[in-house]
């Protein structure tokens, strides 16, 4: 497993993702901790030190495949499954994170026949993601103020090839300004409102019904990925690569 340590580039994407709060000399202290145990084999120590930063909101894609790493070195298969997913939903092209998680799947149980997604819906998805929520933002709202001055040419102007070059021109950046704006709601959706989960518990039982007297459906382990479909107090329905469904504790998964 390759670990990155360039701590003044992690710490700049820290600050830049993190949920409005600053690095700290502590943050990077407590980061840079983390690498020193990691590298001198103490994995806890660093996974200690590392999801004190996570769950203090900060996020990014470095910070979540170490935590990943560590978590593949304690022998934890799902937890290195969920933070290398998470890391992948911030970086999807990335080498590194997609083969430590190709590795981690590898130690999984479960193999599903997966039903293919459609092109259009991956291409749309990795599109989405090739940029933060916030950055498809900024290119949709600076687009679209371009189509408003560009629109204001093509009402204004009393010259036909002004009127002609606004009119598309303007059409151009309406249409870009929608497609970036669609592209961070989907971002936004699949970095923190995804339906994507990983099944935590060694074994469960997939259940007809969501309760213990449920038929069992199927059997499934840890590590393996699911789809949330609905919640019903304390039990999801989920979906199986293989399209299969079933109803399991809540307390058995973790959202990517």
């Amino acid at each position: 497993m390759v670990l990155r340590i360039n701590i003044i580039l992690v710490f700049l994407l820290l600050a830049l993702t993190s949920f409005g709060a600053p690095s700290t000399t502590q943050d990077e202290a407590r980061y840079a901790g983390g690498v020193q145990s990691y590298t001198e084999g103490d994995y806890e120590q660093a996974l200690e030190a590392w999801l004190e930063l996570y769950d203090a909101g900060y996020r990014s894609a470095e910070l979540a495949y170490n935590i990943g790493n560590a978590h593949y070195k304690t022998d934890n298969i799902p937890g290195a499954i969920l933070f290398y997913e998470r890391a992948r939903l911030l970086k999807p092209a990335d080498e590194d994170i997609n083969y430590n998680l190709m590795i981690a799947r590898t130690r999984v149980v479960d193999r599903f026949e997966e039903i293919p997604e459609l092109f259009f819906i991956k291409w749309f998805n990795f599109v989405s993601l090739s940029v933060s929520s916030n950055g498809w933002a900024k290119f949709s709202l600076a687009s679209f103020i371009l189509f408003l001055l560009l629109l204001s040419l093509y009402i204004y102007s009393s010259k036909y090839r002004l009127k002609v070059m606004g009119f598309w021109t303007a059409l151009f950046f309406l249409i870009f300004s929608l497609s970036t704006f669609a592209f961070s709601n989907r971002n936004k959706f699949l970095v923190y409102e995804g339906n994507k989960a990983i099944i935590f518990s060694p074994a469960v039982s997939g259940k007809s019904s969501p309760d213990n007297s449920g038929t069992d459906l199927f059997m499934i382990h840890e590590g393996t990925r699911v789809t949330v479909e609905d919640a019903v107090g304390e039990w999801y329905e989920i979906r199986l690569s293989d399209g299969n469904k079933g109803w399991v504790p809540a307390n058995t998964l973790e959202i990517i």
